[in-house]
């Protein structure tokens, strides 16, 4: 039995190493410099008027360059409150960094705060075309500071349109106080999130067709922090501005 067990653990090593070996790096931004790389990424400005007022979510925040930031290895995404306006960054990788299938892992720290809500997340490049949820939207990491210990991830498909029912919530406590790593393995047949490593939520359709599962064409990044919206608000909490959204990489692998 002993060397049964021996033999079984050589066996799965061997596969084990052989498929990280299969899994190379294909894409990675670790936010070097002092300021942006627009090779890999465009602003996203205003307040998505006149076609998208409050980006379709009631959402208040102005868009601005000055509020998205690099330094000290880092992505700094700000939100802040400037007479009645309140102010942010949104950054998108269309058009210049846009993949199918792979593992994508993001080490980032949440700010907290009523009306808070940062997210990174991704849409189908194809999106000018059949427009959404026909692209299909997967989020790998939201967080809405009225819930302060929770994660979300969600999907959406044009079977879910505009209901968030493919989703997980995750409880971590203290999730503000520090970096964490969130990650999905997307391939043909599932998306697998993980958050610290850990799986937190499988979805694979029975049937998988443009409805259920539009996750079979090339999608992009998005980084932002909203304020208030149907989904961070209505409430905000004026006294805690201003707060930051800390990414430190984003890294892809197929």
């Amino acid at each position: 039995m002993k060397q049964l067990i021996i033999n079984l653990i050589t066996v799965y090593g061997v596969i084990f190493s052989a498929s990280a070996q299969n899994v190379k790096l294909i894409w990675e931004e670790n936010f070097a410099g002092d300021n942006l790389n627009i090779e890999n990424w465009n602003y996203e400005l205003g307040n998505g008027c006149p076609n998208l007022c409050g980006w379709g979510n009631n959402e208040r925040q102005i868009y601005h360059k000055d509020y998205v930031k690099v330094k000290d290895g880092m992505l700094i995404i700000t939100a802040d409150k400037v007479g009645k306006n309140y102010y942010s960054g949104k950054i998108n990788s269309k058009d210049k960094f846009e993949f199918k299938y792979g593992t994508v892992e993001i080490r980032a720290k949440v700010p907290g705060g009523q009306g808070l809500w940062p997210a990174f997340w991704m849409l189908g490049a194809n999106i000018n075309e059949v427009g959404w949820p026909a692209s299909g939207e997967i989020d790998i990491l939201e967080f809405v500071g009225k819930q302060p210990d929770t994660i979300y991830t969600s999907l959406h498909t044009p079977a879910s349109f505009g209901e968030t029912i493919n989703s997980k919530q995750t409880s971590v406590k203290n999730i503000t106080a520090d970096f964490h790593t969130y990650k999905i393995e997307w391939s043909k047949d599932a998306i697998i999130f993980y958050l610290d490593d850990l799986e937190v939520y499988y979805f694979s359709p029975k049937d998988k067709n443009d409805k259920t599962y539009p996750y079979h064409h090339p999608f992009y990044f998005l980084l932002n922090m909203a304020v208030g919206g149907n989904f961070g608000g209505p409430k905000v909490d004026d006294s805690i501005f201003p707060q930051r959204f800390y990414i430190d990489y984003i890294h892809v692998y197929q």
